[in-house]
């Protein structure tokens, strides 16, 4: 049986909430050609377990005239003959053939089959022009025209967490975190302290960075800077600086965070920039850095610079990617287990001084 006929202005007006802010290459799934492909997944049935496969051409050479013919009849007729090149199509075409590899590679490929809204043939050879391509079968029943208000939204709930995988999940989650509390963002220190934050994506990243971050790589962790944009000394533990022996004096160059991990023999200082929009570990900070760890006769090996995003997919990465320092580290709040260091020079193995490496759940100095 076909799915119930279901416009592609719905499929576009749902897929956003289907597919929020934080899964992988989410873009690719609820653009336009997002949901015209959808739409024609449930037009023609391609439908997982029924058999029926979808083929980019099926995508590409459907009109607006085509897709408003909704009866079963009319929607077979088009599945059953539409390869045929002998079969006359009414109206105007949605796409030139070109838009195959968009569909295929962007769409498909790197949209929809990651986050496991449509599954595709492994029986079929890659160089095949065979329809391999079907539509998860509780994805397609949330398109039911039927289907409305709180129910849909429980249907949604549901088919998000019994399909998207646990680190989709993660980072939906985590970055859902931004939309609540408008009161503030309270921060738990290491010491046992807790700060409230003013509300905002920075401080949600700065509270990941102290309460997560800390925890998972570094052996005994310590806050020695915290500034936020409403307040640029928002908490200094000018005791601990001075016992370590860095003079922190509040300047432009400093960044949003500055930790210390005072596990090692030697302490390890992490300067660390949040970046919601902008201001990413440049050179330049990285050069200033220095400056102030070479004045406090800390040893380069023992200073490491971190940059940490919501998300891989966020704005703010995108934007300042390009401008990272070699030698710097990148850490996402959405992935809290995982850690990007910007190598310099050749090799697989890290060599320079200040180099971090895996050591069970923490970081150690090489």
């Amino acid at each position: 049986m076909l799915p119930k006929y279901a416009t592609w202005e719905l499929v576009a007006e749902r897929l956003p909430t289907i597919f929020p802010e934080g899964i992988a290459q989410r873009n690719y799934c609820i653009r336009e050609l997002s949901a015209k492909t959808i739409f024609t997944f449930l037009y023609i049935g391609a439908i997982e377990g029924t058999d029926v496969y979808l083929g980019p051409i099926h995508v590409y050479r459907m009109t607006d005239r085509q897709s408003k013919m909704s009866s079963d009849d009319e929607r077979l007729a088009y599945r059953s003959n539409m390869l045929k090149k002998s079969f006359h199509i009414e109206g105007v075409r949605w796409y030139a053939d070109n838009t195959r590899e968009p569909i295929r590679d962007e769409t498909l490929r790197e949209g929809l089959i990651i986050v496991g809204a449509v599954v595709e043939r492994t029986d079929v050879p890659t160089t095949s022009s065979r329809p391999r391509y079907a539509l998860n079968k509780d994805l397609a029943d949330l398109f039911d025209p039927a289907l409305k208000d709180s129910a849909l939204t429980q249907a949604i709930l549901a088919w998000q967490a019994k399909n998207l995988t646990p680190s989709a999940l993660a980072r939906v989650s985590l970055l859902r975190m931004g939309t609540a509390g408008k009161t503030g963002v309270p921060v738990q220190f290491p010491s046992g302290d807790t700060r409230t934050l003013s509300p905002g994506p920075s401080s949600l990243i700065s509270k990941a960075v102290v309460e997560v971050f800390a925890s998972r790589f570094l052996k005994q962790p310590g806050v020695l800077w915290l500034s936020e944009s409403s307040n640029k000394v928002a908490v200094q533990d000018v005791k601990l600086a001075t016992a370590i022996g860095l003079d922190i004096v509040a300047k432009k160059d400093l960044p949003d965070l500055i930790l210390v991990d005072l596990g090692p023999v030697d302490p390890l200082i992490i300067f660390v920039e949040v970046v919601a929009t902008d201001g990413a570990i440049t050179p330049r900070r990285q050069r200033a850095l220095f400056e102030l760890t070479d004045k406090g006769g800390f040893e380069r090996s023992q200073v490491v610079f971190l940059t940490a995003y919501a998300d891989r997919e966020s704005p703010g990465f995108k934007k300042t990617i390009t401008g990272l320092a070699w030698g710097a580290y990148v850490w996402f709040m959405s992935e809290p287990d995982n850690i990007v260091l910007f190598q310099e020079g050749g090799g697989l193995t890290p060599k320079s001084a200040g180099v971090l490496s895996m050591n069970g759940d923490e970081l150690a100095l090489l």
